[in-house]
């Protein structure tokens, strides 16, 4: 009798109290739920939200540094290193080091990179897109405008 009580109260709705006037649980919660769509929608092909960010960095910014990127989407240095080497596996990505500073690694996307991004680019944003699903389009840019204040992409194109 005891356990039917218990899951009756785990179905009720949960309080939260103040935690959800907290900007960064909101914004942990959001990026959940962003990434549960990316999968859903994206997963089969193998890639993370913030691999396939890098990726569409990359092509933008062809021959940026490593680091340069990693310092701009707020990836450590570490981390960085093992998702290029994941994407260089994939045959997405290009390494090249000047002779003059070898420490300094620029990267580029191969034609197979190019060709994947551009396959998958209009579901990526699609996607983004759908992520808006509670908002109204109002709404949507509001909150997109925001959020690049907030982090300061706002500068950024």
């Amino acid at each position: 009798m005891a356990d039917s009580a218990l899951q009756e109260q785990d179905e009720a709705p949960i309080r939260m109290g103040d935690i959800t006037d907290s900007l960064g649980f909101l914004i942990r919660i959001a990026q959940i739920k962003a990434f549960d769509n990316f999968f859903a929608n994206l997963g089969e092909h193998g890639l993370k939200p913030g691999e396939f960010t890098v990726l569409w960095v990359i092509g933008l910014n062809p021959g940026l540094r490593q680091g340069t990127i990693a310092n701009t989407l707020r990836i450590k240095p570490a981390h960085m290193t093992k998702l290029t080497g994941r994407l260089v596996e994939k045959g997405f990505v290009a390494r090249a080091t000047a002779a003059t500073d070898r420490r300094a690694v620029r990267l580029s996307l191969t034609p197979a990179g190019l060709e994947f991004v551009d396959a998958h680019k209009d579901s990526f944003l699609s996607f983004n897109f759908a992520e808006k699903d509670n908002l109204s389009d109002d709404e949507a840019a509001k909150l997109i405008a925001l959020l690049k204040k907030f982090t300061g992409l706002n500068t950024c194109h």
